[in-house]
């Protein structure tokens, strides 16, 4: 990092921190992160070209794992500009490595989208699949991101990992609809892991609908639209909850 001709970060302040707790004595800091990315890429591979070397760091974990460097290794790699790394701390490899879920295959989402509808979409493509997923997730949106999982692939095993390699790390672990081992407030990063299916095979409709049928007659006048939805959830595997309420119907 020292005999860098630039080192560029995420956050200046923090880096120059970071290297003056280990000793290290940057030439220059670099402010380099997704908003200023697309920006920086012609005058960081002019510097390449004029012989100049550069070091790329991130705040926190891996740079490009949920962290700015793609576009930059990208475009370094299409120039013939020589890129190597020195391997460091991962949040999710680590996460999948204490959680006890299947290693093989996983997938590595990143951050969720805010928005219910592309959140939906951002995971639909896995839902069904039998591998392990790690995404990265904000306390606030947690539930509501545990929820779509359920809604489109069923129950899975949960292992969310908070504080990772620091003082206090912790892991906590739920299947998807057991909320009440959710707990309300969790302070820290938060990486979750979610392992495969537990349902492997979806349901045929004639099969959901059979099980509506026999479900109304046992409870004509009792059984209320949302109480039916719940039983059947808990029954169909594969079937959105959508997807249930349009049989209801």
């Amino acid at each position: 990092m020292s005999r860098a001709d630039a080192v560029l970060a995420e956050d200046t302040r923090r880096t120059g921190l970071l290297l003056a707790g280990c000793g290290i004595s940057a030439r220059r800091l670099i402010s380099f992160h997704e908003h200023n990315e697309d920006e920086r890429l012609p005058g960081l591979l002019e510097e390449l070209a004029q012989g100049r070397s550069l070091a790329l760091v991130s705040d926190a974990g891996t740079p490009l794992l949920a962290d700015p460097g793609y576009a930059l290794t990208r475009a370094c790699r299409a120039a013939g500009f020589k890129v190597t790394v020195l391997p460091g701390p991962c949040a999710a490899v680590a996460a999948l490595t204490a959680s006890g879920m299947p290693p093989q295959p996983f997938v590595f989402l990143g951050f969720p989208p805010r928005r219910p509808g592309d959140r939906r979409h951002f995971f639909a493509p896995f839902a069904a699949l039998q591998l392990t997923l790690i995404f990265y997730e904000r306390k606030d949106r947690l539930r509501q991101t545990m929820e779509t999982l359920l809604d489109l692939g069923g129950p899975r095993e949960i292992c969310l990992a908070r504080e990772l390699t620091k003082v206090h790390e912790e892991f906590i672990f739920f299947t998807l609809g057991e909320w009440e081992h959710l707990p309300g407030d969790l302070l820290g990063e938060i990486t979750a892991v979610a392992g495969p299916p537990l349902s492997h095979k979806r349901l045929a409709e004639e099969d959901v609908r059979a099980m509506i049928a026999a479900l109304r007659r046992q409870n004509p006048d009792t059984l209320k639209p949302r109480d039916l939805l719940r039983q059947i959830r808990a029954q169909a595997p594969g079937w959105s909850a959508t997807e249930i309420y349009r049989l209801l119907r």
